[in-house]
């Protein structure tokens, strides 16, 4: 299956794709990696991997459809079947979601539905829970609404700060996502009504929480 990568920064998921993308057995590979940030760092990861890797620059554009519209001339172009959103710092307008539905996987830092949107990290702490995590989800209209995938549980220590907790979460992003991508991949995640069925094998979600 063809990835569409949109990134805005770090790209330290999309390196974790990479990486798994490099086992042939794996079931997908990145195809084009689109920043909407010129000079994200995201952007050097696919080059060094010999990903095409474009920058398209939402400040050139007037409106958040035609920034979509280059978007979306991008994917079709390299034959993009599905389409992650790990670091991207744009909400996708609800005309470019239903061109893909289904096929638009973001990851989130919290166990939602707790916590979605901003300052995630905060919102737990100031919560006091003693869990956290991360969900991989379907894209749909409303924000860090749609049908989960998978999560990963991570525990949230007493001196945490937000810095500290995001770098905990962080490390179980980078096993969850790549997992959840074979699985949708290998065609073992439905969608009926509103929530996903995924065929997961016995243990093959072991080892993505955390130490609780």
């Amino acid at each position: 299956m063809k990835v569409g990568a949109l990134i805005s920064g770090r790209g330290t998921n999309l390196q974790a794709l990479i990486d798994a993308a490099d086992d042939p057995l794996y079931p997908a590979e990145i195809a084009v990696v689109i920043s909407n940030r010129p000079g994200a760092k995201g952007l050097e990861r696919a080059e060094a991997a010999g990903i095409p890797a474009i920058t398209i620059d939402h400040k050139q554009f007037e409106t958040r459809e035609d920034f979509e519209a280059e978007v979306q001339t991008a994917l079709e172009a390299h034959g993009v079947e599905l389409i992650t959103t790990p670091g991207f710092m744009r909400i996708l307008t609800n005309s470019f979601i239903a061109k893909w539905p289904g096929r638009i996987v973001n990851i989130h830092p919290s166990l939602l539905p707790s916590f979605p949107g901003i300052r995630v990290h905060e919102q737990a702490l100031e919560a006091g829970v003693k869990i956290s995590g991360c969900t991989v989800h379907f894209t749909v209209p409303e924000v860090d609404a749609g049908p989960i995938i998978g999560q990963a549980a991570v525990p949230v220590h007493d001196d945490d700060t937000p810095d500290t907790l995001a770098a905990r979460i962080l490390k179980a992003e980078h096993k969850l996502l790549p997992l959840c991508i074979r699985l949708i991949a290998e065609g073992r995640v439905h969608i009926e009504n509103g929530r996903t069925l995924v065929e997961a094998r016995p243990g093959e979600f072991e080892g993505i929480s955390l130490a609780l």
